[in-house]
């Protein structure tokens, strides 16, 4: 069974990496960061407008794989400040349904602009 690359429309990444990776119905999407998939500039300055373009990112790269937020298991995400927390948490809830996916929340350093980068793993039925 190949591995399928995910790189949804726009600029591909500037590292050595797929947004998203297909083998079989597990999909594994990148850590996606608030970049603009058209100019690759940051969106937002401020965390909630940040995890909404992550989100929307990482919906992209789902998609690529005929997948949706339902198809996720697992989201893992990275902050750089704990008092980041609350805000993003409102955002993210906004984008989940019912029942709601395993989560992992750390808090990092990332590159400066960035205050959150999420990856998710997804199983197709």
């Amino acid at each position: 069974m190949p591995r399928t690359a995910l790189t949804p429309a726009g600029k591909p990444p500037a590292v050595p990496l797929s947004p998203g990776v297909r083998k079989g119905n597990i999909v594994q999407v990148s850590g996606q960061v608030a970049f603009d998939p058209e100019t690759g500039g940051i969106v937002g300055t401020t965390v909630a407008e940040q995890t909404e373009q992550v989100l929307r990112n990482v919906q992209a790269v789902l998609a690529e794989a005929g997948a949706t937020e339902a198809d996720v298991v697992m989201f893992r995400v990275f902050l750089t400040d704990v008092a980041h927390f609350a805000e993003m948490n409102e955002v993210y809830a906004r984008f989940l349904s019912e029942p709601k996916p395993a989560r992992t929340t750390v808090y990092v350093g990332l590159p400066p602009g960035l205050l959150v980068e999420i990856d998710a793993l997804a199983v197709l039925d």
